[in-house]
């Protein structure tokens, strides 16, 4: 990210097995059959490496991956989550300074990281890259940047869980409209990279892409956050919160009692919400 879109590390944390429950598995399944062996992938605002835990054990065999994100704190952690994770599931891990090797029953897996503002893809050469990933970006940028993206990309682009405004939470509220404007609002502001597309990413991505000669095909992939899960629904909750007042500062009143009686619904078990994403394929001319 840049540093107009940061992200704590405890709320990547949090969101992960929403992530890996959303991302839509056929989608993946074309991206993968249209890479190469021994595949270098790119993955944009990487985070805490959510992505590659969950896409790697997927394309299996030799891969070498190029974690790229503005803060260097947040690859730290990815790095971190990382060994743990791979010596849960056995694989034998080396550490070196910016990155990791895991050696896996199907092939020796190559972690690197990269700081770096993702405003300038100029300095990363994405077009030497097999493959373009990311995961909740896309909706961060401007379609100026998705055009970009697609000049600069040689290859197949995987970008996952894209907002797409198809929201519900259950049960109502008299002041979720008023809620939904201020965050989409608050999602549409510059956040490094001009002004942030929000639930219009799906189809900037399909313009700028097809334009350049990309098959594009999208798939749903919505959060689905369920009563018991408390502290997912309570960081949502509060997130929507801060962003609607700032954009509706009228509306403030309104939102505080749209808040509080969230919170007591989730403290009785009697919330929940689905926020719609969806995943988007680009594969150049020619791939399956």
């Amino acid at each position: 990210m840049t540093t107009g879109a940061t992200f704590a590390a405890d709320w990547l944390d949090l969101r992960e097995p929403f992530d890996a429950a959303a991302r839509n598995p056929d989608l993946a399944a074309r991206f993968i059959a249209a890479l190469p062996p021994r595949p270098v992938l790119i993955d944009l605002g990487a985070g805490g490496g959510s992505l590659f835990r969950w896409l790697a054990p997927r394309i299996g065999g030799d891969q070498a991956w190029l974690l790229v994100d503005a803060d260097a704190g947040l690859l730290e952690h990815a790095l971190a989550i990382t060994a743990a994770w791979a010596d849960v599931h056995g694989f034998a891990v080396r550490s070196a300074l910016d990155g990791l090797t895991l050696r896996t029953q199907g092939g020796i897996w190559r972690l690197t990281t990269r700081v770096a503002d993702l405003a300038d893809l100029a300095p990363l050469d994405i077009g030497q890259a097999d493959a373009i990933v990311c995961s909740a970006l896309l909706d961060l940028v401007s379609a100026r940047w998705i055009a970009r993206l697609a000049a600069a990309t040689r290859g197949p682009v995987l970008a996952c869980l894209n907002v797409d405004g198809h929201d519900a939470t259950c049960p109502p509220h008299a002041a979720d409209r008023a809620v939904t404007t201020g965050f989409r609002r608050d999602q549409a502001r510059d956040k490094g990279f001009g002004p942030a597309l929000g639930r219009h990413a799906t189809a900037a991505v399909r313009a700028a892409f097809t334009a350049r000669g990309f098959t594009v095909v999208a798939a749903p992939s919505p959060w689905r956050i369920p009563p018991d899960a408390a502290a997912m629904l309570a960081a949502l909750v509060h997130g929507h919160a801060v962003a609607a007042t700032l954009r509706l500062p009228a509306a403030r009143g309104a939102i505080a009692h749209w808040q509080s009686t969230r919170l007591r619904q989730i403290a009785a078990g009697r919330l929940a919400m689905r926020v719609g994403h969806r995943d988007v394929l680009a594969l150049p001319h020619g791939d399956p």
